[in-house]
């Protein structure tokens, strides 16, 4: 089952419904107008109101609730309570934008919908980990732990969720052990390795899979996880005809101290008492269209160095902005400790 088969256009006729919920086998449909979720129809709601108007030519939103219960994704550990406290067989889960991302059933099941981002997949994976010294003086940074598998396998499976099955490891710094990792572990997609003898860069490390990569692909960072539909960012990608989109997220810094700005004659100008500064920030995830691996050279770069050579030069670079809560990073060790709880939380 998918999440598809729970949803119904609020312009479908009452008989359709019935069908559906037949074909279903729950007793809920949900509502979409223009693709985002508005409202939920029950077969209760359809049995009230054949008895009290007789009327077989209702369409769906003449009948359904259009003051639903639902669930945010970050509320979804919370999902088992709600649907106890008000009684309900199946709840959807949404993003902030209203799209149903899952729907939870009364047995703990969870319907997602089906995947189809099959894109290759670039994981930079040969730094050094020096923030996060001295755990990575034993371990590579990728398959530092965060519960009870690697990051770089939590990313991974992640992408491969989304229908990405094709994953290339740009290694370096302790590459055996990641090599001998996954050459051990179960698991349902492709690890290709390309050996960096020489730090690289972000961007250099591109230039080794020349030849390799003849489509759109993501570029990740090993150390940070984006909780973010990837086959609505991949679209937004292709529909913008970008070379390169950056997944930024919001992020929101309260400055400790009261900010004084100073007017050119030397008099306060104006005074913010720990005032909160609001900007977007490269998580380190990318869209990118193959002709950028074909242009490079094998010499050190960055990415973002890569991107601000493709703009001088007029190429379109986009940015698909996510929330604060979306990006987790563990470069630090507090954010490290953040990931651990959230991933334990959500798992």
């Amino acid at each position: 089952m998918d999440v598809i088969d729970f949803l119904i256009d609020e312009n479908t006729t009452m008989l359709e419904a019935m069908k559906q919920l037949d074909k279903v086998a729950k007793k809920v449909l949900f509502v979409v107008r223009e693709g985002h979720f508005v409202a939920a129809i029950t077969d209760g709601d359809i049995r009230r109101w054949i008895l009290k108007k007789g009327n077989l030519d209702a369409r769906v939103k003449d009948i359904a609730n259009y003051s639903p219960k639902s669930l945010f994704e970050v509320d979804k550990n919370k999902a088992k309570e709600f649907m106890k406290k008000y009684s309900i067989e199946a709840l959807p889960i949404l993003d902030r934008e209203n799209n149903i991302l899952s729907v939870v059933l009364w047995n703990d099941e969870e319907i997602e919908p089906k995947r189809n981002l099959n894109v290759p997949v670039v994981i930079m994976a040969g730094g050094l980990g020096t923030r996060l010294y001295p755990y990575t003086k034993i371990l590579p940074k990728p398959l530092i732990p965060i519960g009870e598998i690697p990051i770089v396998e939590h990313i991974m499976n992640r992408f491969n969720q989304y229908g990405s099955e094709q994953f290339y490891l740009v290694v370096n710094h302790k590459k055996n052990m990641i090599k001998a990792y996954f050459n051990e572990i179960e698991k349902s997609y492709i690890v290709d390795y390309v050996d960096e003898d020489k730090p690289l860069g972000t961007g250099g490390g591109l230039s080794l899979l020349k030849g390799k990569i003849h489509s759109t692909f993501i570029l990740s960072n090993c150390d940070i996880l984006v909780e973010e539909n990837y086959e609505k960012i991949y679209n937004y990608h292709r529909r913008e005809n970008n070379l390169i989109t950056m997944v930024c997220s919001l992020k929101n810094v309260k400055i400790p101290y009261g900010v004084i700005e100073i007017s050119e004659t030397g008099e306060i100008e104006n005074m913010k008492e720990k005032p909160v500064l609001s900007f977007f920030t490269n998580t380190g995830v990318y869209i990118v269209e193959p002709k950028v691996i074909e242009e490079l050279d094998e010499n050190p770069i960055g990415f973002p160095d890569i991107i601000e050579k493709y703009k001088s030069i007029g190429e379109k670079i986009g940015i698909y902005p996510i929330s604060e809560n979306n990006w987790l990073d563990m470069g630090q060790f507090d954010k490290m400790e953040e990931m651990r709880r959230r991933l334990e939380r959500d798992e």
